[in-house]
C-alpha cells in the first residue's frame, strides 16, 4: 500500500491535464500517502459494491433510523464548493412530506450518500444483527488491499488511468450511477466501484473526530484522487453528496 514519488507525480500530472491548473500539486494533495510498502491484514470478506439506497432503505424501515438528509444551513456551514441546489437530487426528505424511508426516485441502485460515519456504523450493527455475522467498516489497509490487489498497481484495473473504467467527471455523467456499472474497473479481488462513484468511509481515524475516506468520486477528474493509495480525512459528522460506504465481514 502507499505510493512512490513517481506515482504521486504522475497523479498530479493527470490532474493538471484534466483541470488545466496545478492546484492539487500546489496543495500537496497526495503527499500524505505513505511510501509504497507491504502491509498485512487478517482474512476478511468485503462487499463487491458500495451500500445502495435500496440496501439502506431496508435498514431505515426496520429500525426507524433517520434517512439521508442535510438541511441548507448545515450544508452551507460545511463550506463545500457545491451549492445546496446540487444536494436536492440526493435527499430522501428534502423538506417535503415524509417519504417513508424511500430513496429518491430512480436511484434505488445508486450508492447511498449523505451518511455520516455513525450512520455507517449503525448500518453495520443492524446488518450484523440481521445476519448473525460480524459486519463493520474496513480499515484503510483492508480497503486499499481489496481495491488494488497485492501487486502495488496504481488503479484497481492496472497502472494506466482509463476514464471508461469508473464513474468520474472525466467521462461523465457527473452524477452517481447504479453500482456495478463499470465491470472493467474491477480490482484483482473482483471489487467494483473502488475508484470513482463515491468516496467511502473507513474505520481508520485521522485526528480527533475525523476518519479516512478512500476512492474518489463522480465529481472528480484527473483522476489522481481516484487511486486506491490516495487518502484524506473528513469530519465524522459530515453528510456529503460524495461520500458513501461499503462494509467488510469477518470470517
Amino acid at each position: 500500500m502507499g505510493s512512490t514519488r513517481a506515482e504521486r507525480d504522475a497523479a498530479y500530472t493527470l490532474d493538471e491535464i484534466a483541470y488545466g491548473h496545478a492546484r492539487t500539486r500546489q496543495a500537496l494533495w497526495y503527499e500524505n500517502e505513505p511510501p509504497l510498502h507491504e502491509a498485512a491484514t487478517g482474512a476478511f470478506a468485503i462487499m463487491t459494491t458500495p451500500v445502495t439506497n435500496a440496501d439502506y432503505a431496508r435498514f431505515v424501515t426496520d429500525t426507524g433510523h433517520p434517512p439521508p438528509f442535510v438541511d441548507e444551513p448545515t450544508w452551507r456551514g460545511y463550506k463545500l464548493v457545491h451549492p445546496y441546489a446540487a444536494v436536492q437530487r440526493f435527499l430522501w426528505h428534502g423538506g417535503k412530506p415524509w417519504h417513508g424511508g424511500k430513496p429518491p426516485p430512480g436511484r434505488a441502485r445508486h450508492p447511498v450518500v449523505l451518511v455520516e460515519h455513525a450512520d455507517a456504523e449503525a448500518y453495520a450493527a443492524w446488518l450484523s444483527r440481521a445476519t448473525g455475522r460480524h459486519w463493520r467498516l474496513p480499515t484503510e489497509p483492508e480497503w486499499e488491499k481489496a481495491a488494488r490487489g497485492t501487486d502495488g498497481r496504481r488503479f484497481p484495473w492496472g497502472d494506466a488511468f482509463d476514464p471508461t473504467h469508473l464513474a468520474s467527471h472525466d467521462a461523465g455523467p457527473f452524477d452517481t450511477v447504479p453500482v456495478g456499472s463499470y465491470p472493467n474497473g474491477a480490482s484483482p479481488f473482483g471489487v467494483l466501484d473502488a475508484a470513482g462513484l463515491v468516496f467511502e468511509w473507513t474505520a481508520t481515524p485521522e485526528g480527533p473526530g475525523r476518519y479516512i475516506v478512500k476512492g474518489g468520486s463522480w465529481d472528480d477528474r484527473g483522476c489522481g484522487v481516484c487511486r486506491p493509495a490516495a487518502r484524506h480525512a473528513r469530519p465524522a459528522n459530515l453528510r456529503h453528496i460524495l461520500i458513501g460506504f461499503r462494509l467488510v465481514r469477518d470470517p
